[in-house]
């Protein structure tokens, strides 16, 4: 390991390029102002909600139908706002919240990884994978590490850019590169990864109950890993991408490393005895549950195997879920009694508990949400709409991957005033998913192009709370950054990013490669 370089003071800093974060300032400004002219999500759906009623209500006064090509029936637009309407909404409105597939799928997992979390589990993985990396791979260890970080939801904004900055001042490195670039391959990757979490339960439920608005959308069985391929192959190919930027272009860019006095002092990232021992309990513990799940779906006659004999699809993946639940749960009882984190049974239930109190706000947006697609469902405007875009889309000629990648840039511009990956899925996926599907794409790949579209553009906007932490974070090394600073040197990630991800669904659509286990690029 390298020695710490000698400390000069703060004064003799590089100072940011004048002029150069004005323009980029004014930019953000215009962002912010049109963000923040936006009403908090809830208040946006709950008028959504109220348009749709007076639209749906006003078509169906109007006596409007939409046919579904390659479907004989003819379906009228039903509105709110009469007798028939009125009477589903009294009788629905509770078994829509109450059975919109996301909320149990997203809590159930907030739970099994908070308790993974709450234990330190999870920051100490990342501490024994980036402690000891060779200085020179270090950057693309941190990138492909980050590339997987959505397991932790938002703790990993919190967690993984301070600690790569530690990690890189420790190996001589410039610890602003491993501060910055550990961030944007935390946002700008966000939905990739080998890893599964909330964010694929949330993904794929919206999805599910957006396919449904058309006719026998319901039959799309969707689960966890409907685009596990895909993730997992971007989150390699993101990975070395991240490596790369940070440090054949961020990091040459701030110039030489020359410590204040008065900056973060150097961390003891190396284990406990205590923790390697939880560390390596725990990885024996999951491997034996996951030679276990195996042994029950592999081989023939298997009780976790499908219809004849089959693994795909089959109650394994349908049930992923609690597969996942019991994996994570084990993971983290493991390493918290074996580290004492964990006392009893009460600090068990109150790891939990804390974990679904920070998810009150999701669970409101999650309510009103849940009424916005079931009206969708109910009124028939939701096949309107996608019939209408999907014939719209034809007529430009604007059909196969350009419309994928026309989806995907959209979604990125709106993501830079909802951040919200829950809210703006809700809000984009019941027209674009039955749209997709009627020009004969998989649910499968509208959610794929939506995951690039979410996270690319993420780091770079003022409505991202977590920018502001990592402006508070780099100010301990250079105390006259500004916000103009950052971005600038975010921005670096977001077209490669947006790019080369894109690329690469690309490369699966054109070999109708599958997206994850039984999720083709077409419709079956």
């Amino acid at each position: 390991m390298m020695p710490a370089p000698t400390p000069v003071p703060a004064r003799e800093r590089e100072a940011p390029a004048p002029g150069g974060p004005r323009g980029i300032d004014r930019l953000l400004s215009l962002i912010e102002r049109a963000g923040n002219a936006l009403p908090n999500p809830i208040l946006l759906f709950t008028g959504l909600f109220v348009l749709l009623a007076v639209v749906s209500t006003a078509l169906a006064l109007a006596d409007v139908s939409v046919t579904v090509p390659g479907v004989d029936e003819t379906k009228k637009v039903g509105g709110l706002f009469t007798g028939e309407g009125i009477r589903w909404l009294l009788e629905n409105f509770v078994p829509n919240f109450a059975t919109f597939p996301p909320v149990a799928a997203v809590l159930l997992m907030i739970m099994a990884v908070g308790v993974a979390e709450k234990t330190g589990l999870l920051e100490t993985v990342m501490r024994a994978t980036l402690a000891r990396a060779p200085r020179a791979l270090l950057p693309y260890l941190v990138a492909l590490v980050a590339c997987q970080a959505h397991m932790m939801s938002d703790v990993a904004s919190i967690v993984l850019p301070p600690l790569a900055a530690v990690v890189f001042k420790s190996a001589g490195r410039h610890p602003v590169a491993g501060l910055i670039g550990g961030f944007a391959c935390v946002g700008a990757g966000y939905a990739a990864g080998f890893t599964l979490g909330s964010l694929d339960a949330l993904y794929v439920g919206i999805t599910q109950q957006a396919a449904s608005v058309l006719p026998g959308g319901a039959d799309q069985h969707l689960n966890l890993l409907v685009n596990y391929y895909f993730t997992a192959a971007s989150s390699l190919v993101l990975g070395l991408l991240g490596g790369f930027l940070i440090s054949r272009v961020l990091e040459p860019r701030l110039g030489p490393y020359r410590a204040s006095a008065d900056e973060p002092a150097e961390q003891n990232l190396a284990l406990t005895p205590a923790q390697r021992r939880g560390l390596l309990l725990t990885a024996l513990v999951v491997v034996v549950y996951a030679v276990v799940v195996l042994l029950l779906w592999l081989p023939e006659g298997g009780p976790l195997r499908g219809e004849a004999g089959a693994l795909v699809p089959s109650p394994l993946l349908t049930g992923i879920v609690p597969v996942l639940f019991g994996a994570f749960m084990l993971a983290g009882l493991t390493y918290g009694i074996t580290v004492r984190a964990l006392t009893g049974s009460e600090s068990v239930v109150t790891a939990m508990s804390d974990s679904v109190k920070t998810m009150s706000g999701y669970l409101v947006l999650m309510f009103v949400a849940a009424q916005v697609i079931a009206l969708f469902n109910w009124s028939n405007v939701g096949v309107l709409l996608a019939v209408k875009a999907a014939a719209g889309l034809e007529s430009i000629g604007l059909t196969g991957f350009w419309v994928v990648a026309g989806f995907v840039l959209l979604v990125s511009v709106l993501n830079l005033f909802i951040v919200s990956g829950s809210a703006l899925w809700s809000l984009v996926g019941p027209v674009f998913v039955p749209a997709f599907m009627l020009l004969g794409m998989s649910p499968a790949l509208s959610q794929a192009a939506f995951r690039i579209g979410d996270s690319a553009t993420g780091i770079i906007t003022p409505m991202n709370p977590y920018v502001f932490l990592t402006l508070a974070l780099l100010r301990q090394y250079e105390p006259d950054a500004r916000l103009g600073t950052l971005i600038s040197r975010l921005s670096i990630f977001v077209v490669p990013f947006l790019v080369v991800w894109l690329a690469i669904l690309g490369v699966f659509y054109g070999f109708d490669l599958p997206l994850g286990p039984g999720a083709r690029i077409g419709l079956d």
